[in-house]
């Protein structure tokens, strides 16, 4: 199947009569930014990738999403369960037919994985072999959990597997009898595995660790579906630790896997070292309704802050129909006819930067003309056409509003000429237009863009936001408001709304939206940053009532559970 990921420069397809080559690539415990550098090449070069074994489900579409944006356009994903049951003998005869192949591996390769079997294979096929080693589980998951497995005064640390390997099994009598700390992966294995894979429960663990000899108050912590937003840390004891997961699933609704388990003293420190679950956003599914060209450092903000960002275009920008007026403001740029050019968004930026670089002209069209913005975002925009603007609004009201507030009144004796180009929506307010009128000046209101509402999004997509699956959404102006109810309803009442400013917010407001957060100025980023703040605000709320954690999302789903 063709992966739907973002080309990369295209690489000439090697014949099949050339040998292939295999690449085993450690991908790491969970999340796509931990692959390596290799690793990345690698998969640029691929014909054929192979995810990991236990990749499935909604495992494998994120894994598309993230770790598939390194691959060509046509690479072929063989998903584990198509191999039927033999991947490294899909993989040998995919090598010989000239393919490059990479066997993508959880953690590394070499670690607690069958990468060894397949790269002895390759020799023996005599087909060119590469292993990429990648974050271990073993060092990584507990760094994620906020736990130093080798701190001060810890010389020692034991790894264990609590299934049998090879028909062998740990001596647990041997493992309790020290005090060396213990990593145990593979406990409480995943409900449908062969018995004979399995091994002793956390309860089993725990009681046969006590009898060996620890004791009964000795840390342990478990650490599920480490390195990803779905990661849950429980710290306790040997003696209380099944309760306490018992206690944190039935409050969560949810359990993770798979999990890995410490024992000793390095868990002590856990609360204080914490760092990944405790962000303000950890784990929020944010919808965020741009395109992705618009939302990319909007979703990188959300991502820094813990979040899960989804992209839901709502708004399509298209060219005005037709072309005149944008030609007659080109040509009056050029010419000399405006004093004033004020740009009220990033895409009335774009609009005008493309038609002067379609007749071949640049930034110094605006030479002795004036320029306003209406936020950081259409300053930034400006600036990077190589023009510093000249009045922009306060930064606590970045508004149409505020614009006029800060702008002067024509003088006729000091103002050489009367005219402002305001290039905009066609759906723009008037705001602007009738501030700066009342000010004096001429205005040349021109249709730059033209914003059409988007098609409708996925039908999980919209279930997810009318039925509370989404933590938090973000509208970013008037009309994602709009167009969001209108393409898949309101957003459930549990989900968080965030707007980014009190025009946006009365929008909201008169869709029948309870509004949550509203941003301190109109930009993207203190957007995302008063998201964040009032996420930390609800984070501590909950721990000084002594209640868990919850995300929005989570809430609603405990209320269905309850009825």
């Amino acid at each position: 199947m063709n992966a739907n990921a973002n080309p990369r420069p295209e690489e000439p397809r090697r014949s099949t009569r050339e040998p292939g080559h295999v690449s085993l690539v450690g991908s790491g415990p969970g999340g796509a930014e931990l692959l390596t550098l290799r690793g990345a090449e690698l998969l640029g070069r691929a014909d054929v990738v192979i995810p990991p074994r236990e990749t499935a489900g909604e495992e494998l579409d994120v894994f598309r999403r993230n770790l598939l944006v390194h691959c060509r356009e046509d690479v072929s994903v063989v998903e584990a369960a198509e191999c039927g049951g033999d991947i490294d003998t899909l993989v040998l005869t995919r090598a010989r037919e000239g393919q490059r192949v990479v066997r993508l591996y959880s953690g590394d390769p070499f670690f607690g994985c069958r990468g060894a079997e397949l790269v002895v294979a390759c020799k023996e096929a005599d087909i060119e072999v590469e292993v990429v080693p990648g974050v271990s589980s073993i060092t990584s998951v507990p760094t994620f959990g906020g736990i130093s497995l080798m701190g001060e005064g810890v010389p020692e640390v034991r790894i264990l597997h609590a299934r049998p390997h090879g028909g062998k099994e740990v001596d647990w009598q041997d493992a309790a009898a020290g005090d060396a700390p213990l990593v145990i992966l593979g406990a409480d294995a995943p409900l449908g595995e062969a018995p004979e894979h399995q091994g002793p429960g956390f309860d089993v663990l725990c009681k046969t660790l006590i009898a060996g000899g620890r004791p009964a108050t000795t840390p342990v912590a478990v650490v599920r579906a480490g390195g990803t937003t779905r990661q849950t840390t429980v710290t306790s004891t040997l003696a209380r630790l099944v309760a306490e997961l018992k206690s944190t699933d039935a409050k969560n609704h949810h359990v993770t896997a798979p999990a890995l388990m410490i024992v000793g003293s390095p868990v002590a420190r856990q609360a204080e070292l914490s760092w990944y679950e405790t962000r303000p956003l950890f784990g929020w599914r944010v919808l965020v309704p741009r395109t992705k060209e618009q939302a990319a450092s909007l979703s990188e903000q959300l991502h820094n802050h813990g979040a899960v960002p989804e992209e839901v275009p709502t708004i399509s920008v298209e060219p005005p129909r037709t072309p005149q007026q944008m030609e007659r403001a080109v040509r009056g740029l050029v010419t000399g006819r405006y004093q004033w050019v004020a740009f009220t968004s990033v895409n009335a930026v774009k609009a005008i930067r493309e038609r002067l670089e379609s007749y071949g002209l640049d930034a110094r069209a605006f030479a002795g003309v004036k320029v306003a913005v209406v936020g950081d975002a259409t300053a930034q925009a400006v600036r990077d056409f190589g023009i510093e603007p000249d009045l922009a609004p306060p930064e606590d009201v970045q508004s149409s509003k505020g614009l006029v507030s800060v702008w002067p009144p024509y003088d006729a004796e000091i103002d050489p000429i009367e005219r402002v180009l305001l290039p905009r929506a066609d759906i723009a307010t008037e705001v602007l237009f009738a501030g700066l009128t009342d000010l004096g000046w001429e205005v040349d209101d021109v249709t730059a863009y033209r914003t059409v509402r988007a098609a409708p999004p996925p039908q999980p997509i919209r279930e997810a936001i009318k039925g509370g699956g989404f933590d938090a959404v973000l509208f970013t102006s008037s009309s994602t408001v709009r167009n969001l109810v209108g393409i898949a309803g309101k957003p459930h009442n549990t989900t968080a709304i965030a707007v980014i400013g009190r025009e946006t917010e009365q929008t909201a407001i008169e869709f029948g939206l309870r509004v949550d957060v509203v941003a301190p100025k109109a930009s993207v980023s203190a957007l995302v940053e008063a998201l964040s703040e009032y996420g930390a605000a609800k984070r501590q709320e909950a721990i000084d009532a002594g209640k868990p954690v919850l995300k929005p999302s989570q809430k609603r789903r405990g209320r269905r559970r309850k009825l």
